[in-house]
């Protein structure tokens, strides 16, 4: 059984947030943490997820906001071949979340670089962390199925999501997708063996 890796966005995933029960109801699930939720920085928290990555052998990633940019920052990074899918949900548009919490990140840029796992992007019509333009784009950019839910708000607490059943039905669909799949990572030459 693969270990599922729970990414949270910005100031962590708080009590009611859906993350949270998908830590107390799936037993096989751990929260990847960092030092400062209300100042998350890439550079500190990038080589705990590829820790947790390492430990595990192989896992599932459950991001939700700036934890959908953490993952996707593994593209091209040797941990990766770790990765056995995501599912990120209500990626942050990073100009509009500097914007909305200024001198509260440090992220650098969007990444763009296409997933070398299968993933799921799953946005929202009316999300203010990013416009459904840009969660197309990124799904494009990601080479990952993009799935838009509506009128769902940042798919937390604020926008009614407290404990997500349809989150553990598109982990299941992803899990489906990947079945039986080798996963061979491509490295870039700085990488080669």
């Amino acid at each position: 059984m693969s270990d599922v890796l729970i990414l949270p966005g910005l100031f962590g995933s708080g009590e009611g947030h859906w993350q949270q029960h998908w830590l107390q109801d799936q037993p096989d699930s751990r929260c990847v943490t960092q030092d400062d939720w209300d100042h998350p920085n890439l550079d500190s928290w990038l080589p705990r997820l590829e820790s947790a990555l390492e430990e595990a052998g192989e896992a599932y990633l459950v991001a939700h906001s700036l934890g959908c940019l953490l993952a996707a920052r593994l593209a091209g990074r040797s941990a990766a071949r770790h990765v056995k899918g995501a599912l990120l949900v209500a990626p942050c548009d990073l100009p509009v979340t500097e914007n909305l919490h200024p001198g509260q990140i440090s992220f650098g840029d969007m990444p763009t670089a296409a997933l070398p796992y299968p993933s799921i992007v799953v946005g929202s019509m009316n999300d203010a962390y990013m416009t459904v333009d840009r969660l197309t784009l990124f799904g494009r950019l990601w080479n990952a199925e993009t799935r838009n839910i509506g009128l769902a708000g940042h798919i937390n607490v604020a926008s009614g999501f407290g404990r997500w059943r349809t989150g553990y039905r598109l982990l299941e669909t992803l899990k489906t997708q990947t079945r039986g799949r080798r996963h061979t990572v491509a490295m870039p030459p700085a990488f080669a063996m």
